[in-house]
């Protein structure tokens, strides 16, 4: 249920109302903007009496929220919720690049890569250390040390990092990582999701191979649920019959889930496509969909690497990338479109 409160409500008539939601066992969520201020009620509303709260002077309207999520669902934030990246805003209208190799191999090629990639405007560092793969006989990662070396590059480069977890067990291992990424796999591992509501630290969710979009967002309900607002979602392509990609981007996911939520959408082309050469063509597409930023492979030598070499977009195309990309976010974004 939602609250729209009048413009200007007296401070005192709003503090007994969130009392007295609060003694009914309702988690209040409260949201501010410039012309309004939004209560998102959290909790069984079933037997709460929409007339009386509507009767109350402070009081514009309310609303029950059908959607099965509700932390998360726009009409409990109409604001866009914006998360930083290194000092960077993501969200919001602010677009925003990661980059980085599929898995950290060895200190100089992520030091290398982190480099490169902030020189091409960057704001965050992508690299794998556990490393889910089809087959127990390619390469896991380099685990433990795998974030040590990504630690290093943060340190060399001034780049946040981003790298996956794999299981509730590996979280004393990423005290210092800046950014959690829940695998598409892990996407309904819900005690891995709860334990990581209790971070505070944004945490990057990419959509399951099968999901559905609302099963994405109730997966990141999950996490705004245990405490963690800070939640990215990541459309990184789906499982369909086609065959000449890895996946299908689903770049009608951007629009879809903009209008359902105020996170911040960004969009996955290198696991989507499989193929670097269509990573440019993907990147640009989103941003000209209203993503609010990308992730994107990139290896100093594509050729050689360990995992995921044929999507890897080379630093030279990722430096001639990145800029097209926002320039075309800043395009649509101030023709009014979206």
């Amino acid at each position: 249920m939602i609250v729209l409160l009048k413009r200007d409500p007296e401070e005192k008539q709003l503090q007994n109302l969130l009392d007295w939601l609060r003694s009914l066992s309702l988690d209040v969520h409260i949201s501010k903007g410039t012309n309004y201020t939004v209560l998102g009620l959290v909790g069984d509303t079933s037997t709460i009496d929409m007339e009386l709260i509507q009767a109350l002077d402070i009081v514009e309207n309310v609303k029950r929220i059908q959607e099965p999520f509700k932390s998360c669902n726009r009409k409990f934030h109409p604001d866009d919720t914006v998360i930083e990246l290194g000092g960077k805003p993501l969200g919001g209208g602010q677009f925003q690049i990661i980059a980085g190799p599929c898995s950290v191999e060895s200190e100089s090629q992520i030091v290398e890569v982190a480099h490169a990639v902030k020189a091409a405007g960057a704001v965050a560092l992508r690299g794998g250390a556990f490393k889910p793969r089809s087959s127990p006989y390619s390469f896991q990662g380099l685990r433990d040390e795998g974030i040590r070396l990504l630690l290093l590059a943060k340190k060399a480069s001034g780049l946040p990092v981003v790298t996956e977890i794999m299981d509730i067990s590996q979280l004393p291992l990423f005290e210092e990582v800046d950014v959690i990424q829940v695998g598409a796999r892990n996407m309904q591992n819900f005690e891995l999701l709860k334990a990581l509501g209790r971070e505070k630290k944004p945490i990057l969710l990419k959509r399951g191979l099968s999901s559905t979009i609302e099963e994405f967002l109730m997966s990141a309900e999950y996490i705004m649920a245990s405490g963690n607002e800070e939640v990215i979602l990541c459309e990184r392509g789906i499982r369909t019959f086609e065959t000449q990609t890895r996946n299908t981007l689903d770049l009608s996911a951007v629009p879809v889930l903009k209008k359902l939520t105020h996170l911040p959408v960004i969009i996955d082309p290198s696991h989507a496509t499989g193929y670097a050469e269509l990573v440019p063509s993907m990147s640009l597409a989103a941003a000209a969909a209203g993503a609010d930023g990308l992730i994107v492979e990139v290896h100093n030598n594509p050729a050689c690497a360990l995992c995921d070499g044929m999507q890897s977009l080379t630093p030279e195309t990722f430096a001639r990338l990145a800029p097209q990309a926002k320039q075309v976010s800043a395009l649509v974004r101030e023709g009014g479109l979206l």
